[in-house]
């Protein structure tokens, strides 16, 4: 398995938008992209993180990112002009 969290910052007064792309997008990239098995986006509470989103992704194997990151500008482009440019992206590896 492949995991990635990315964090990213929504420009000021676009949440509700990348909401509603996020909520449209996802479902069609899931299905072009059968490599990818988990793509849940999270809202963060708390002061300071209104214009916070967490993605919480896991793919089969590198192989699956490596199509999903070639395919992002074809997917989530509409996202990508809301958001702020500095991303977070940590790969992880599962413990258990």
């Amino acid at each position: 398995m492949y995991t990635i969290i990315a964090t990213l910052k929504v420009k000021e007064g676009k949440m509700d938008e990348a909401i509603q792309i996020l909520k449209e997008d996802i479902p069609k990239f899931m299905k072009n992209e059968p490599g990818c098995l988990t793509y849940i986006p999270h809202t963060v509470k708390g002061e300071g993180n209104s214009t916070t989103i967490v993605i919480y992704e896991k793919y089969a194997d590198k192989d699956a990112f490596k199509l999903h990151s070639a395919n992002l500008m074809t997917s989530m482009g509409r996202l990508f002009a809301l958001l702020d440019p500095q991303m977070d992206i940590k790969t992880c590896t599962e413990i258990l």
